[in-house]
């Protein structure tokens, strides 16, 4: 019984080290996501979207973790139980389906960057529908961090441009899309004549929150 003991508590120490310790401290706070999650998080972006492609930017020059930290904080209890576990998943999945080559029983985030992408490619192209489920689901979320880096939207001429709308009477009626009615800012005196029609002009200035900084 001492002998089995000791080895069940060896196993969870291991567990522990594995899934708490060793991950390097985030560039950045971040209020729901842990530093291990920090930590996938950057591996999968730069495996998913290496530095130095066709646009520049890797997963982590974008802030992809940025980003699902801020849709965490928006998102029901549920939505957040569902992305930790996710996240989880896919960073100890090697224990039972290591990825090629030497060590390929790691963490996802402690693998070379080759394996990381073979990982992935695993997920991917599995012959079980489940797996290529969760796949899914974690290509959607990189993705949709990816592409709301403003430098990744300019280099594709999709980050929005800066135009005055004018407030009509449904401006007066509903908020901004996904915040509640006390995000309604505009009152009667705040209406303006509608747009006099000009054509929006394509190569004028980005919205502030989208341009370039200079100096």
């Amino acid at each position: 019984m001492l002998g089995l003991a000791v080895v069940l508590a060896g196993l969870l120490v291991a567990a522990g080290l594995r899934v708490f310790a060793g991950h390097p401290r985030a560039a950045a706070h971040y209020r729901h996501l842990a530093r291990r999650e920090v930590a996938f998080l950057n591996a999968a972006g730069d495996a998913t979207f290496p530095r130095g492609g066709a646009i520049p930017a890797s997963g982590s020059d974008a802030d992809v973790a940025g980003y699902v930290d801020r849709w965490l904080a928006v998102s029901t209890q549920r939505i957040r139980l569902l992305m930790h576990l996710l996240f989880f998943l896919v960073e100890h999945a090697t224990l039972v389906s290591p990825a090629p080559g030497w060590g390929g029983w790691r963490r996802f985030s402690s693998l070379s960057p080759g394996q990381r992408i073979a990982a992935l490619d695993g997920w991917r192209t599995s012959r079980h529908f489940a797996r290529r489920l969760v796949f899914t689901s974690l290509r959607a979320v990189l993705t949709m961090g990816y592409f709301s880096h403003p430098p990744v939207l300019r280099l594709l001429r999709l980050a929005p441009l800066e135009i005055e709308t004018p407030v009509c009477e449904a401006d007066l009626l509903y908020p901004p899309v996904g915040r509640p009615l006390q995000a309604i800012r505009y009152g009667p005196a705040d209406l303006t004549p509608p747009s006099d029609g000009t054509p929006v002009d394509l190569d004028g200035p980005l919205h502030p929150a989208y341009a370039e900084r200079t100096g």
